[in-house]
C-alpha cells in the first residue's frame, strides 16, 4: 500500500508527460540550437540595428541581442527536433542534428575563406 506522500509523488510525475518530457528531446534541442545559431544570428542585424537607435544603455544593448538569439536557436532547436523525433524518431533527429551542426560549421569557414 501506498502512502499518501508516495502516491503524491506518483501523481506528480504522471503530469510531466509528453514529448517535452523525454530528456534526449532536450539533448538534441540544444545540438539543433547550436546548428541554427550562426545562420540565424543574421537575420538579427535589424534587431541590433533597431537597439542601436533607441535610446536604451550600451549595457542593456548587448546583453538583450545576446539573450534573443540563444532563445531564437533554442526555440528553433526545440521546434526542428520535435518535427524530426516525430518524423524519424529522437536518435536519429539527434543524429541528424550532429550533421547540421558539422555543415554549419563548413559553411561558415568556406564564408570565411571567401572574404580572403
Amino acid at each position: 500500500m501506498l502512502s499518501i506522500t508516495e502516491a503524491a509523488w506518483m501523481v506528480s510525475y504522471e503530469v510531466m508527460g509528453g514529448p517535452l518530457a523525454d530528456a534526449s528531446v532536450w539533448r538534441g534541442a540544444l545540438v539543433w540550437a547550436i546548428a541554427f545559431y550562426g545562420p540565424l544570428s543574421a537575420p538579427l542585424s535589424k534587431l541590433e540595428s533597431s537597439l542601436e537607435d533607441s535610446d536604451l544603455p550600451e549595457s542593456v544593448r548587448q546583453p538583450t541581442l545576446v539573450i534573443s538569439s540563444l532563445l531564437l536557436a533554442l526555440a528553433t532547436g526545440v521546434v526542428t527536433q520535435l518535427a524530426f523525433s516525430w518524423a524519424l524518431g529522437p536518435g536519429w533527429a539527434s543524429s541528424l542534428g550532429v550533421v547540421a551542426v558539422g555543415w554549419s560549421v563548413l559553411l561558415i569557414f568556406a564564408d570565411t575563406r571567401k572574404d580572403d
